[in-house]
């Protein structure tokens, strides 16, 4: 039994969390004793792994560093309110379908026969969940299934079937089922309340926003070069934005990024008042919550010294 379930999750040259460590040291990726060991039951059991936490706090990213460390290929479905069957598994390619229709009436082809020839793989658009489900190559691939509660609560319907038994079904041709188990990663910002089927089917992992020491660690590590004290300041300038009710939209870590980027780039080494001012929109990206930092309330997310 463990050998067929070997073979069905493949190889990922992945035998213990320290491996695992290792990869996501090389992408750079801080990843707490919590989520490595998250990823690594999720390889190790052959479970698809739902991520779901705050915007921009590293959730798509673990999916990307995955497929890197794996040297393996990288199936992106972005959900979004409406997505389908079409989008996500299987379309036919009616342009070639209805040229070949033409050509075989020209045959004089029977109507059953066409059919057949119509409705083949060769005229069958592959689609993120069928394409990771036929991938052969000799690492499974990661797909990632980016901010699912953005999509309709029917779209989850359309998973279950690959979720439990990694298999999805194209009814003119029947069932696929994959020769090895795609590494499946879940995101969600948690807008929406998720059904309880998906999270039956899913580990789980939960990501917040990074502690203060957390979060300067990966501004350093991504920010190489960046002065010691100007990257306190915006760790610290961030997270009492967080802070701040009136804020809805908080900013991530990847705001923090793109502010420490910006500033590394502009040659500045502290976090001035002018300087703030003429970068915040790095961070805050909506009109009415700008117009709360000025004034007393910008030089409150300003350093003391």
């Amino acid at each position: 039994m463990r050998e067929e379930r070997a073979q069905a999750r493949g190889s990922t040259a992945v035998e213990k969390v320290g491996d695992l460590q290792e990869i996501f040291e090389k992408s750079k990726y801080v990843a707490d004793p919590h989520i490595a060991m998250s990823v690594f039951l999720a390889l190790k059991l052959g479970k698809p792994l739902l991520v779901e936490g705050d915007p921009g706090c590293g959730k798509t990213e673990i999916a990307k560093v995955l497929a890197e460390g794996l040297h393996t290929q990288l199936i992106r479905l972005q959900c979004y309110e409406g997505l389908d069957v079409n989008s996500t598994i299987y379309e036919w390619d009616y342009l070639r379908q209805l040229i070949s229709i033409r050509i075989e009436e020209q045959k004089e082809t029977s109507t059953e026969e066409l059919e057949q020839k119509i409705f083949s793989e060769r005229f069958l658009l592959k689609r993120p969940l069928l394409e990771a489900v036929l991938s052969d190559g000799k690492v499974p691939p990661v797909l990632l299934i980016d901010e699912i509660d953005r999509a309709d609560e029917e779209f989850e319907g359309f998973l279950l079937e690959l979720l439990a038994e990694f298999q999805v079904t194209v009814p003119e041709l029947g069932t696929f089922k994959a020769k090895q188990k795609p590494i499946i990663i879940i995101t969600s910002n948690h807008t929406r309340e998720l059904g309880d089927g998906l999270r039956r089917r899913c580990l789980y992992l939960y990501l917040s926003y990074p502690s203060f020491e957390k979060e300067l660690k990966i501004v350093k590590l991504k920010v190489p070069g960046i002065e010691e004290k100007l990257a306190e300041d915006i760790v610290r300038a961030v997270a009492k934005i967080r802070s701040m009710e009136e804020v809805i939209r908080k900013p991530g870590t990847s705001e923090t990024l793109d502010w420490a980027e910006a500033l590394e780039a502009l040659g500045e080494t502290r976090l001035t008042a002018d300087v703030a001012r003429d970068t915040i929109t790095c961070v805050l990206k909506n009109s009415d919550e700008l117009s709360l930092l000025t004034g007393d309330r910008l030089h409150a997310i300003l350093p003391k010294d």
